[in-house]
């Protein structure tokens, strides 16, 4: 094997981050918006490589595309780069640092998550032909770590609009609250799959592909995620999980961990996802976490760190509506946000400010505000400038614990009062009692259901 460009620089001045169903919508836009961040604030001679999964070949390719398109049109027309590097500043050597490969993921299909993996950790990725002028060409090379995970494919299992809900909806909880948290949408009841091919064994099919596929993928990449010894260099490794913005305690029930009895499997899927998340640090949790996170027993390494966070309200193709209702559901979007509400950024490039936040931070200064323990929004204000908000969950808080209202001395968009669902009460020390003793029973079913489903692979 050539060696690779970043090879010639320290491990620290290279970052590997690899992102879920990112071929379009939220997720294209953290390949976009990591990509530009990465650029304007690390070292002028640092490298990313950009991983982005698709579910076909021919989807790497435009993805890997898409994706050098906008960089190289970032590096050339940037104010910033240009002013960092001095009058000197060619575009070609900034789009020589950024570097972007691709596998092939099917989250509901545990064998091409295997498969994916074990190309990531044993084998090599090449990246397709074109524009070498801007771009190193790369062949075969070897992917020696990741920084992070992002954890952002998934489907919602919608069918449509419940046209009997729309007015009741709007009327009563008005238009913030609405298309915040809606309540008119149908879905189908009872979808599942089977994972493995030509095995009649089945998983409810939004689960598996917005929760349950990726838990697997996680514990599977663990080999890259994982910190040895000699890395005192490195920070942990991050894995990030992609939530919602909806997602309350009526949503999850243990007897349907799977959503497969519910029309609400999506938001129960979220709301497990939160409930994993937020949960993954505390005590309780630990004998299952630590299975979950545990490497090679024989070495002294330091596991990843599991992190939360959602995009907003952001429109994509999640939701089936027609071209006409995709339009007017865009002005309404903008409408929303004007009228004050924080969680609309409505572009895929706006809703990713959070886990690329997430994803860039210095290790310090996530530790420095608890980040395990929050779940990170993406914010805008009314003018459209991204921003990170704390987001309140129902049973958690914003925080983790029992905070008062004196405690909301922030001013801004960031405010805890403002974008706060209707009928949200505060935490109480029971409430948050009973969400600790639910996340240990979560943890504890989707441990068995890994080691169930491996069994089957093997």
């Amino acid at each position: 094997m050539a060696p690779t460009p970043w090879e010639a620089v320290p491990k620290h001045e290279t970052y590997f981050v690899l992102v879920t169903g990112a071929n379009s919508g939220i997720g294209f836009g953290i390949g976009e918006r990591i990509i530009d961040e990465f650029l304007s604030t690390r070292s002028l001679t640092s490298h990313i490589v950009v991983i982005p999964t698709t579910r076909s070949a021919k989807k790497s390719t435009e993805t890997v595309l898409g994706l050098r398109r906008h960089a190289k049109e970032f590096a050339e027309t940037s104010g910033l780069l240009r002013s960092r590097s001095g009058p000197s500043y060619d575009p070609k050597d900034t789009t020589r640092r950024v570097h972007v490969l691709s596998v092939q993921l099917d989250l509901c299909n545990l064998l091409t998550i295997r498969s994916a993996a074990n190309q990531l950790i044993s084998s090599t990725l090449s990246s397709p032909e074109g524009d070498a002028d801007f771009f190193t060409p790369l062949n075969d090379v070897k992917i020696p770590r990741l920084d992070a995970v992002i954890f952002n494919a998934g489907i919602g299992g919608f069918t449509g609009l419940a046209w009997g809900k729309i007015a009741r909806n709007f009327l009563i909880d008005g238009f913030i609250q609405a298309t915040t948290w809606p309540t008119f949408k149908a879905a189908s009841v009872g979808d599942i799959v089977a994972p493995i091919p030509k095995d009649n064994n089945t998983v409810g099919e939004v689960f598996c592909a917005n929760v349950f596929g990726h838990y697997l993928f996680g514990h599977a990449l663990l080999p890259l995620l994982t910190r040895h010894a000699d890395a005192t260099d490195l920070a942990p490794a991050r894995i990030i999980w992609e939530s919602s913005v909806e997602g309350d305690w009526g949503c999850l029930s243990l007897d349907d961990i799977q959503g497969i009895k519910t029309e609400r499997a999506y938001e129960s899927s979220k709301r497990l996802t939160d409930t994993l998340c937020l949960t993954a640090a505390l005590p309780a949790c630990k004998p299952y976490v630590s299975s979950y996170l545990s490497g090679d027993p024989t070495e002294k390494t330091t596991p990843p760190r599991i992190y939360l966070v959602h995009p907003g309200v952001v429109q994509t193709t999640l939701f089936p509506v027609n071209a006409f209702m995709f339009f007017w559901y865009r002005v309404v979007l903008y409408l929303v946000r004007f009228l004050g509400s924080p969680w609309h950024p409505i572009t895929a490039y706006n809703g990713a400010v959070a886990a690329v936040w997430v994803a860039l931070q210095e290790q310090s200064a996530l530790d420095a505000v608890g980040a395990e323990c929050v779940k990170w929004g993406s914010a805008t204000d009314r003018a459209g400038n991204a921003l990170v908000k704390k987001t309140e969950v129902d049973g958690w808080g914003w925080e983790g614990r029992v905070q008062g209202k004196d405690e909301d001395d922030i001013t801004g968009v960031s405010r805890r009062a403002i974008g706060r669902r209707k009928g949200a009460v505060d935490l109480t020390d029971e409430k948050l009692i009973e969400f600790q003793a639910l996340g240990a029973q979560c943890w504890k079913e989707m441990e068995r259901l890994r080691a169930e489903w491996e069994t089957r692979m093997n």
